[in-house]
């Protein structure tokens, strides 16, 4: 299986909300404002295989000392074959340098984000005013 990455890529709004109802993600309910946000964000990788998206994530930055990723999903069917590696690997080359990278992990996604690298900011906390259902 030969997973095809893009950055910064044209996306379709069918796929794109597909991909976030495979994953009960509850941003498919909204596809307008959910286009308008991956339009917005600094970078969006796209994960392809025979040129179907299983795969998006999406990076929010000032451009210069800190990123943040928002959204990070992998179609359940391609889970654990490496789609979110490689994706997340391309976002890390962007922002290397970059003073900070912060994302929020919950559930099955702490390991592997802490086997990219990730650790507990601290003693931080994530806290959120959240108007989706799915955590």
């Amino acid at each position: 299986m030969e997973i095809e990455i893009t950055v910064n890529g044209k996306l379709e709004e069918e796929e794109v909300v597909s991909l976030y109802q495979s994953n009960g993600w509850s941003s498919a309910e909204k596809p307008k404002e959910l286009m308008a946000a991956l339009e917005g964000s600094h970078t969006v990788i796209a994960g392809r295989v025979d040129s179907k998206l299983v795969g998006l994530c999406n990076a929010l930055s000032d451009g210069h000392l800190v990123v943040y990723y928002p959204h990070m999903l992998v179609h359940p069917n391609f889970h654990r074959k490496g789609v979110g590696r490689k994706m997340m690997e391309a976002m890390h080359s962007i922002y290397k340098e970059f003073h900070q990278q912060i994302l929020v992990a919950d559930g099955r996604a702490i390991d592997f984000y802490n086997s990219l690298g990730f650790s507990r900011a601290g003693k931080s906390e994530p806290m959120w005013i959240y108007q989706g259902n799915e955590h």
